[in-house]
C-alpha cells in the first residue's frame, strides 16, 4: 500500500525504503509549510503585533530578521553539517527548535502587549529564522541521499499542494468570521508550533544511510567571488535592493489593520498570496528561461507599482481593496524569487554553484538587516512612507538588474 501510494505521488520507487521515505518527506514537507503559513511573519505576526498595540519598529523587524536569519548562519552550518554521518538529524533539530519558537510566540499573544509583546516576538522569530537555517542546508542533502532524482519534484511538489490547501482553508475561516480575536490567532501559531514538532519526529524516521564526512572550513574563501565577478556582485547588489517585494508586505498589513472587520482582511490578504503564488510561479519560471534578467527587471517594476498601489487604496479607497495590491506585490515577489534563482545557476559556473550561492545567500543576510532598518526608520514616518521608500529600492533594483549580462 505504501508503494502504490508514493508510485501514485512521484512514480515508482527504485531505490531501497524509497517508498516510505518519501511518503514521510511529504507528511514532514506538508506539516512544516502549513506552519509556516499559519505564522507567516509577513502577514499574521504582522497583524498580532498591530493588534497587540506593538511600535510600528518591531512590526518592521519581523520579515528582515526571519529571512536575514535563515540565511546568514548557512554557510556555518554547512560546515556542521559536513561533518555529520547521519544528516537528518540537523533537519529535525532545527524544526523542533522552531515549533519551541512558535510555542514561545504564541504565549506572548496571549499574556504581554505593547513593546514587551515586540521584544518577545522579535527574540523569538530570530531563534525560529536560526533553526530554520538549519533545517534549510540540511533538507536537499537528505531529500538527494532518501528519493530518487526523478522522483524529488513530485515529492516535494505534492508537500507544496496539501500545504497550501491548508493555509486557504485558515484564510477561509478568517474571512467567514470562525475565527476571531488575537486569542484564535495565537490558537493557529500554536497549532504551528504542534505540526513543528511533528514534522521533526517523522523526519526522525527516516531510513538514511551514513554520509561521508569531510571539513568545510575554508567555506569563508567563498567570498572571493565578489573580487572575481563583477557581474555577480553586480547580481547581489540588485538582488539586495529587490528584497523590498518581501521586506513590504507587512506595510500593507497596516494600512488596513484598523478597519472594520480586519481579521477577515487578513484573511483576504492571505489567499491573495497563496494564489500569487500558485498563479504567477509557472509563468515566472518560462519568462525566466528565456531570460531571468527581464523578470528582474519586470518583477522589481511591477512591486513597485504594486506598492504605489497599496498606498492609493489605503489613503484614498477602502481598505477592502489591499488584498488586490498584495495580490500584485506577490505576484512581483515570486517573480524576483524565480529570476533570481535562475540567474544564479545560470551564471555560475559548473564547479563553483554551491560556492555562488553560499556567498550570495549570506550577503543578502546582512543587506536585508540593512533594508530593515531603512524600512523601520521611515515606519516611524506611518506606513505610507515606508511603502513608498521599498517602492523605490525596488526599482532602483530594477535598474542595476539592466546592467546585468544576459545568463541564457
Amino acid at each position: 500500500m505504501i508503494e502504490q501510494l508514493f508510485t501514485r505521488i512521484a512514480g515508482r520507487p527504485e531505490l531501497d525504503h524509497e517508498a516510505g521515505n518519501g511518503l514521510r518527506h511529504v507528511a514532514a514537507l506538508s506539516m512544516t509549510k502549513l506552519a509556516d503559513g499559519l505564522i507567516d511573519p509577513k502577514l499574521v505576526l504582522a497583524w498580532l503585533l498591530n493588534a497587540l498595540g506593538v511600535p510600528a519598529a518591531f512590526i518592521s523587524a519581523l520579515v528582515p530578521i526571519r529571512e536575514a536569519g535563515a540565511l546568514l548562519p548557512q554557510v556555518f552550518l554547512a560546515a556542521v553539517l559536513a561533518r555529520m554521518r547521519q544528516r537528518r538529524w540537523m533537519w529535525a533539530a532545527g524544526t523542533l527548535a522552531e515549533g519551541a519558537a512558535a510555542a514561545f510566540i504564541a504565549l506572548t499573544a496571549l499574556t504581554l502587549t505593547g513593546a514587551a509583546a515586540g521584544w518577545a516576538f522579535v527574540v523569538a522569530l530570530g531563534v525560529l529564522a536560526i533553526a530554520r537555517a538549519a533545517a534549510s542546508v540540511s533538507y536537499k542533502d537528505v531529500l538527494g541521499k532518501t528519493v530518487g532524482r526523478s522522483r524529488r519534484g513530485a515529492v516535494t511538489g505534492a508537500a507544496g499542494s496539501l500545504s497550501s490547501a491548508g493555509v486557504v482553508i485558515f484564510a477561509a475561516l478568517l474571512i467567514l468570521d470562525v475565527l476571531e480575536g488575537t486569542a484564535a490567532l495565537a490558537g493557529a501559531v500554536a497549532l504551528a508550533a504542534l505540526l513543528f514538532v511533528a514534522a521533526a519526529v517523522v523526519f526522525a524516521t527516516l531510513r538514511e544511510m551514513p554520509s561521508e564526512t569531510g571539513d568545510r572550513a575554508g567555506d569563508l574563501v567563498l567570498f572571493r567571488y565578489f573580487r572575481e565577478d563583477r557581474n555577480f556582485t553586480r547580481f547581489v547588489v540588485a538582488r539586495g535592493f529587490l528584497t523590498a517585494t518581501a521586506l513590504s508586505p507587512p506595510y500593507i498589513v497596516l494600512l488596513g489593520g484598523d478597519a472594520e472587520g480586519a481579521l477577515g482582511q487578513l484573511g483576504a490578504l492571505v489567499i491573495a498570496s497563496a494564489l500569487a503564488s500558485f498563479l504567477s510561479s509557472w509563468i515566472w519560471g518560462r519568462f525566466a528561461d528565456r531570460s531571468s534578467r527581464k523578470v528582474l527587471i519586470a518583477a522589481g517594476l511591477i512591486g513597485a507599482g504594486a506598492m504605489g498601489l497599496a498606498v492609493a487604496l489605503g489613503t484614498y479607497a477602502a481598505a477592502w481593496a489591499l488584498p488586490g495590491a498584495l495580490f500584485v506585490l506577490m505576484v512581483a515577489h515570486h517573480g524576483v524569487r524565480n529570476g533570481r534563482s535562475t540567474y544564479l545557476v545560470d551564471i555560475a559556473p559548473d564547479d563553483a554553484r554551491g560556492g555562488y550561492a553560499a556567498a550570495s545567500n549570506t550577503a543578502i543576510g546582512v543587506l536585508l538587516l540593512v533594508s530593515g532598518l531603512f524600512g523601520g526608520a521611515l515606519s516611524m514616518l506611518g506606513p505610507v512612507a515606508a511603502l513608498l521608500g521599498f517602492a523605490a529600492l525596488a526599482v532602483i533594483g530594477a535598474l542595476v538588474a539592466l546592467g546585468l549580462k544576459e545568463a541564457e
